[in-house]
């Protein structure tokens, strides 16, 4: 009788996950202008745990842009576009195999409707690729991770405006093209299914400009969805040996109790979570969806040809993995109604400092559906917990939680391996203290490097191997035996 692999693939790809957005800087040098993420000042005067970036107007949008007073982070990250070659070397003594990177859509088409590419950003990312490559990283390139140019916000309400379809599909042709030999796996954009959360970061669609936000949403989701079928045939033709990853933020539901209203709940938040891989992986959309929108009067306008382009489907499954999440009837309806979070805090898990639930085991469950479902192959694209790191006086960071954190998480990996699951690579988020997404702040780290600027740039900018860092190297030199 045939037995499951009990241990990971000879080939798997040990790596590590940045976006530009968040490690770059640079933001207006070499050609580069201003993307949807750089409008988020460091703000401490709220709950910096319970912050997300949501819904932006234009008055808002034009106040970040004249502020000369606030401190913007993602517009300096880590200072990545000027010390790469640096932290690139650190992260190849990790022992790691691969490197999760994204292409700053600003940095190519500063404007994203220009008639050429920006000569001196393609540039920056063939040096950063060819380091990649020379410190034996296979690439892997997100080609939208919330970089989409301000101006296509601005000037036409983001993915809402059908043209932005045409827009992605020639800055996507144009990294194809350029990186054709260099790059073999891709993933379209970053945590598609992200929409409330990080709505304007992901859709760049300004929330006074449309009359309905949530239909709206859907339908910008839909060109969305459109244009990656259309530049993965157009990635297809430039290289056929292109593997098309899509990606998801992996949070699936539980029901908190048994009562079926419960259970029909969590059924219906997992379905519409699973909406967006559902289409680009199976090529279609799938009836519950149609079921959604009626009932939420969502009306989503189909152009001639959208269903066909959509049969042009992913070669591999992408998602990022931070917790799980627990519904009931009311919650959901109440989410449902008011286009807000539609789960609750689940007692029997423990919580990051930032309130994010831990749940290894929920990790190997989501292995398991998503497999079952599509039976293509997967990678885990993020994963890791922010905490709060201390710097001792002799420069070290003891991090022994993070440890605990992953351990537990390759653990989970592991027995999904010997469940069946196809899995392919690993990517712990930010191998190097970045920015954060969410809050804009430094202080939340999940870093085997630590970056030492504060919450308001302050700093050295002196990187610093934490404990986790050997701890890592083992893991990845032991090819996961070693935890």
């Amino acid at each position: 009788m045939k037995k499951n692999p009990t241990v990971f693939p000879n080939d798997f790809l040990w790596g590590g996950a940045i976006a530009a957005n968040q490690a770059e800087g640079a933001y207006l040098e070499d050609g580069r202008k201003m993307c949807v993420q750089d409008i988020y000042p460091y703000d401490n005067t709220e709950d910096i745990k319970k912050k997300s970036n949501k819904e932006i107007t234009t008055d808002a949008i034009q106040k970040a842009i004249e502020d000369k007073v606030n401190y913007y982070p993602k517009r300096h990250g880590i200072d990545f576009y000027h010390t790469y070659k640096e932290d690139l070397q650190m992260l190849a003594d990790l022992g790691i195999n691969s490197f999760r990177i994204s292409i700053s859509w600003a940095r190519i088409f500063p404007n994203g409707d220009d008639q050429q590419p920006n000569e001196l950003g393609l540039q920056f990312y063939d040096d950063l690729l060819d380091e990649m490559i020379r410190l034996g990283m296979e690439p892997l390139v997100t080609i939208s991770h919330y970089e989409m140019p301000l101006n296509l916000a601005v000037k036409y309400n983001g993915w809402y405006n059908r043209k932005t379809i045409d827009f992605f599909t020639n800055y996507a042709e144009v990294l194809f093209k350029r990186y054709q030999d260099k790059v073999k796996y891709w993933i379209l954009v970053n945590q598609i299914n992200l929409i409330v959360h990080e709505s304007f970061n992901h859709l760049g669609i300004p929330a006074d400009k449309v009359e309905n936000l949530k239909e709206a949403k859907y339908q910008g989701v839909h060109h969305e969805l459109v244009a990656c079928a259309q530049a993965t045939k157009r990635a297809k033709e430039i290289n056929p040996n292109f593997e098309i990853g899509m990606m998801l933020l992996g949070e699936l539901a539980y029901a908190e109790t048994a009562k079926p209203a419960d259970q029909l709940a969590a059924m219906k938040f997992n379905q519409m979570e699973l909406f967006f891989s559902d289409v680009l992986m199976r090529g279609a959309y799938p009836g519950y969806a149609f079921r959604y929108f009626e009932d939420e009067q969502i009306n989503i306008t189909f152009a001639e040809g959208d269903e066909e382009m959509l049969k042009n489907t992913a070669d591999f499954l992408t998602f990022s993995y931070y917790y799980t999440a627990m519904t009931n009837e009311a919650v959901y309806e109440k989410g449902k109604a008011n286009d807000t979070k539609r789960f609750l805090k689940n007692d029997n898990l423990t919580e990051s400092d930032w309130g994010w639930s831990v749940d290894p085991i929920g990790l190997r469950i989501t292995l398991n559906v998503l497999y079952e479902r599509y039976q293509k192959p997967m990678m885990i694209t993020e994963n890791g917990m922010g905490a709060f790191d201390e710097l001792t006086s002799d420069n070290k960071i003891h991090d022994p939680y993070r440890v605990d954190y992953l351990k537990q998480h390759i653990e989970q990996m592991k027995e999904a391996i010997h469940d069946g699951v196809e899995l392919i690579g690993y990517y712990p988020w930010g191998p190097i203290d970045i920015v954060s997404c969410s809050s804009s702040e430094m202080s939340k780290r999940y870093g085997f490097i630590y970056v030492d600027i504060d919450d308001y740039g302050n700093g050295s900018k002196k990187r610093i191997k934490k404990d986790s860092f050997d701890w890592y190297r083992q893991v990845v030199t032991s090819n996961g035996e070693q935890l």
